[in-house]
């Protein structure tokens, strides 16, 4: 019995006690219960609940114009879900990514919130669906099957120019600081032994130019997703959407979301394969192997023995020792290119586990790539930000290191042969 603070809804599995306040309805509460476990919920991945609700807004303005969908009923469920696209009721979204059921317990909770709170725009209250409902109308000529897939897409997209933009943002500052250093020489290593001088400069410049060409290179992995299977609805067939429903739908979502986005012409294969989502993770591995190489130099030039570079203080090193200072950028970017690792791993059994018409492990796919996606492109403007802009050539110390060059006796090679030598 309810008591106030909720109240009662019913599934086709009976009674459910729902919070009073909350837009989300009886599927999501009990979803909650099922599936609390990994800690990110939808609201933690807000490109992916973004995008959900624009594909709600693009629905809900097709079904209007085919006539699908009245169209006082299709403007409310679109004033709804565009206001979730700004940003509002995000706390409303409360489902763990990862969940059993492809992603439909997601779906009905972006339908249920956006049913909720089209009823209110339109006079009523919560809980009631009336006039609207999450099934009959926000979930109109869709299914999970198409909706979750595209959202996915949608979401690795955006997040992936963000983190391209990042890995950007590092290169143009390893190139100014290239320009800082101009015609410096430094003592070039092989197997972490003294070998002969290289230019400082070129080296940041040809530094900078592998982090350019692995961001080019995942920009380029999401190319294909820009071809969406929205309209598809259950396994790729459409059943259940009007003609030409995917077409309207695409062209909408498009507008929506500022892509050039086309309808898949073959959406079974968009429904059952998810090897794009490989492609984009192992780029993404990439990109992060450059930039911990590149860490991992600093933090050797850094140490106590080399002391060639001085990196920016910005953490007290110990809790022991005061005025310890230890790398602490360099030794983010390190970790956080084991969770890609790691992370791409997870996409890749997840995208192997497709069976007949459909992959329902996409939330793995959703929790794993788009959170390192985000990671990553934090963690390189972080770095660039933080460590590589501040940090400092000790020309001393670089003078000493000189001195142990192998370049005399390369020359002396030359001219007595190396046996001589």
């Amino acid at each position: 019995m309810a008591d106030g603070k909720t109240r009662i809804e019913h599934d086709s599995l009976g009674s459910v006690e729902v919070a009073a306040h909350a837009l989300y309805g009886a599927h999501t509460a009990r979803a909650r219960k099922n599936f609390d476990v990994s800690g990110i919920t939808l609201q933690q991945r807000p490109a992916l609940l973004i995008a959900l609700a624009r594909v709600k807004v693009a629905a809900a303005l097709a079904n209007v114009e085919l006539a699908a969908l009245k169209p006082r009923l299709g403007e409310a469920i679109a004033a709804a879900g565009r206001e979730v696209a700004r940003g509002e009721w995000h706390e409303q979204f409360p489902l763990d990514v990862v969940q059993g059921g492809g992603g439909t317990s997601t779906n009905m909770n972006v339908n249920e919130v956006l049913a909720n709170r089209g009823n209110e725009l339109l006079g009523g209250g919560r809980g009631v669906y009336d006039p609207l409902h999450p099934n009959d109308h926000v979930n109109r000529s869709q299914s999970t099957n198409d909706v979750y897939p595209t959202a996915l897409q949608i979401a690795t997209i955006e997040l992936t120019a963000q983190a391209t933009q990042s890995f950007g943002h590092l290169a143009a500052v390893l190139e100014r600081k290239a320009e800082e250093v101009g015609s410096m020489e430094r003592i070039g290593r092989t197997c972490l032994r003294d070998a002969i001088p290289v230019p400082a400069g070129p080296v940041h410049r040809s530094q900078a130019a592998a982090i350019v060409r692995t961001a080019r290179d995942l920009a380029a992995a999401v190319e294909p997703l820009h071809v969406i299977p929205l309209g598809a609805t259950v396994v790729g067939t459409g059943f259940g959407a009007p003609p030409g429903f995917a077409e309207r739908a695409v062209a909408h979502f498009a507008e929506e979301t500022a892509l050039p986005l086309l309808p898949d012409p073959l959406p079974y294969g968009a429904l059952a394969h998810h090897d794009q989502y490989v492609a984009v993770a192992s780029a993404l591995v990439r990109a992060m192997l450059v930039a911990a190489k590149f860490a991992a130099d600093l933090r050797y030039l850094a140490s106590s023995p080399v002391g060639e570079i001085e990196l920016p203080a910005v953490q007290a090193g110990s809790s022991a020792m005061p005025g310890k200072v230890n790398p602490v950028m360099p030794e983010l970017v390190i970790q956080v290119s084991y969770e890609t690792r790691a992370a791409a791993r997870a996409v890749e059994l997840a995208a192997a586990s497709g069976e007949l018409e459909l992959n329902v492990m996409e939330p793995v796919i959703a929790k794993h790539l788009l959170g390192m996606l985000e990671a990553a492109g934090r963690t390189a403007r972080l770095f660039a930000d933080r460590c590589v802009a501040g940090m400092r050539w000790n020309e001393e110390r670089i003078q000493a290191n000189l001195e142990g060059s192998l370049a005399a006796s390369m020359e002396r090679a030359a001219e007595r042969g190396y046996d001589n030598t």
